[in-house]
């Protein structure tokens, strides 16, 4: 099994790309492994070559082929999720923007892991918050059906291995895993927003993205770094419409609030990201900045999914969402749930 590993760690080091015949056996003995240092060696060779297209799309589509779905009759679901692996550790913003959608009543199936390349997983956040994250599949499909959203934890719908993560823990910067996640979400969310650590890899997934198919999904990236929508200046979009890829910006001015410093996000354990969710999403808020990051990366889901015309309509209800008390109330439903 580990001839494959060495055979690779040596092309990476030609920058040669793993060959599309070769990802079912290569990832089996990556999963299978127990040499933690040769599969380190792997990661690094891969980073020092460079993560292209077609692995992202070949490994994404045997993960795929591999996962343990679930189920839902509803034709809108979205995710909302972060490759991590961004160097601004802020709170987990997709996760408070999952509730907010939730809110609205749009349908979320959410999916993730526990921190690999960054502070706080959303698997993480929500343990802190009382929700069970390890959740068997059968309940996230329940709570998706009964509540209108789920949290899938990755390790319940994708064979992997702990050798394997324990390595990519130590390894200190993202990998193709970072990758590959978002693109196999286990309920086949048909729209997405998906924050990107690296700029340059944002194409690479876009284009990974239309072909494996969606309605619609933005992969995002801030030009100071975050792997969300930021309020500090721009953030690059590559669009999936369908087949179609584009490119363009958008800043806080278009969705109609002000730009803000990331330094009102940082946190440093999943605990204070847990306390902050609690604070937006009761209205408590620590100051402005802080919800707004939240409503304008729900309020991008809300309009790529076609319930709202524009982005400052769809601001409009992500912060109605959290007024009303919905999107406390889909936390609430979720701990319940999950806890049965």
């Amino acid at each position: 099994m580990s001839n494959i590993l060495h055979h690779y760690v040596a092309e990476f080091g030609k920058k040669i790309d793993l060959k599309a015949a070769d990802t079912e056996e290569f990832f089996d003995a990556l999963i299978g492994g127990s040499d933690e240092e040769l599969i380190a060696s792997v990661f690094l060779g891969w980073n020092d070559k460079g993560i292209a297209e077609d692995e992202i799309f070949n490994v994404a589509s045997l993960l795929r082929q591999r996962c343990r779905n679930i189920t839902s009759h509803r034709k809108d679901l979205v995710d909302i999720v972060g490759t991590g692996g961004s160097k601004a550790k802020t709170f987990n913003v997709s996760t408070a923007a999952a509730f907010t959608i939730a809110g609205h009543g749009i349908p979320v199936a959410k999916h993730g892991n526990k921190a690999a390349t960054s502070s706080s997983g959303s698997a993480d956040v929500l343990a802190e918050l009382n929700v069970d994250a390890a959740a068997l599949p059968e309940i996230s499909e329940r709570n998706l059906h009964d509540f209108g959203i789920c949290f899938m934890f990755a390790p319940n719908h994708h064979r992997l291995s702990p050798t394997l993560g324990k390595v990519r823990r130590g390894l200190g910067f993202p990998t193709i895993f970072n990758c590959v996640g978002p693109l196999c979400n286990p309920a086949n969310t048909p729209f997405q927003i998906i924050g990107v650590w690296d700029r340059r890899i944002m194409t690479k997934m876009a284009n990974a993205r239309a072909r494996l198919g969606t309605k619609k999904s933005w992969m995002v990236h801030g030009s100071d770094g975050l792997d969300e929508i930021t309020l500090a200046g721009k953030t690059y979009v590559v669009e999936v419409d369908g087949k179609n890829v584009r490119e363009f910006e958008i800043t806080p001015s278009d969705f109609g609030v002000n730009a803000a410093s990331t330094d009102h996000f940082r946190v440093s354990s999943p605990t204070e990201s847990a306390k902050m969710i609690e604070n937006i999403l009761s209205g408590n808020a620590l100051n402005k900045p802080v919800q707004d990051i939240v409503t304008v990366n729900a309020a991008a889901a809300i309009f790529i999914s076609g319930n709202a015309e524009n982005l400052k309509d769809a601001v409009s209800i992500a912060r109605e969402s959290i007024r009303s008390g919905k999107s406390a109330a889909k936390l609430d439903a979720l701990r319940k749930g999950s806890a049965k």
